[in-house]
């Protein structure tokens, strides 16, 4: 698989950076703080082959103007 780098939260600590990649299998990876709140968790229906992670609201529009491109 090939990534490209879309962006990362420009507000993010530089060790500790939300980011957001494109494949070339037309999927995304998103990177981002893992979510391990078990109450959160339960509210979801998570295979165990998949994971949740948390990314801010200021990342989301990355997925927009890479789409629109």
């Amino acid at each position: 698989m090939r990534i490209t780098f879309i962006g990362k939260d420009p507000d993010s600590n530089p060790n500790q950076c939300p980011s957001l990649y494109k494949t070339d299998r037309g999927s995304w990876l998103v990177q981002g703080w893992v979510v391990s709140d078990q109450e959160t968790l339960q509210q979801m229906d998570i295979p165990e082959n998949e994971t949740v992670v948390e990314i801010p609201d200021r990342l989301v529009p990355l997925f927009f103007r890479t789409v629109e491109q």
